[in-house]
């Protein structure tokens, strides 16, 4: 199993078919679904589908979401990771697109925000990127605090399956580094 980042409370690894209940649990609850544009899953087999489509990400583009994993409990919480976006959504392409989701019985508890962190310096650091770049619904007032939490600027607001969606952009320089 290939971990990609530890923070304190946090392990950040590959998503693999023995996280399809994490998964499920996850993506089965329409909350988690509110600002997503898209029904919950049914099943088992769609969480799996859903890791197996994670992990296409990682052969064709060597990122995707990753696992996030409580360090003390080992405990599924959700995911967090860069993906690369390579078709235009926003009227933009060929960018790296910052994501995270978790069981809502985590929500809350500044996990995203330590998640998303990592995972931008991990962005910047390791895939040396110059900018990376995060959306939402303008009703998701939590996600959009994460967000502006992390430093991120508003660039604009467009439209994607007919509904408005906020742009977000974080340049390196903008992020500060943790010094750890």
């Amino acid at each position: 199993m290939k971990i990609f980042v530890e923070t304190e409370r946090l392990i950040l690894r590959e998503l693999h078919q023995e996280d399809a209940q994490g998964i499920f649990e996850l993506d089965s609850n329409p909350r988690v679904h509110t600002y997503l544009g898209n029904q919950p899953i049914q099943t088992l087999a769609e969480a799996e589908a859903v890791i197996e489509f994670i992990r296409q990400q990682y052969r064709e583009n060597g990122i995707g979401r990753w696992a996030v994993v409580e360090k003390s409990t080992g405990e599924f919480l959700g995911w967090c990771g860069l993906k690369l976006i390579t078709e235009p959504i926003g009227g933009r392409c060929q960018y790296y697109d910052l994501g995270y989701r978790f069981i809502e019985s985590h929500w809350g508890k500044g996990y995203a925000t330590e998640a998303a962190s990592a995972t931008l310096t991990f962005g910047f650091k390791e895939l040396q990127q110059e900018m990376i770049f995060a959306m939402a619904e303008p009703g998701n007032e939590a996600s959009i605090h994460v967000i502006q939490k992390l430093g991120f600027s508003f660039v604009e607001t467009f439209d994607w399956d007919d509904t408005p969606h906020h742009f977000y952009a974080l340049r390196r320089a903008q992020f500060i580094l943790p010094t750890t």
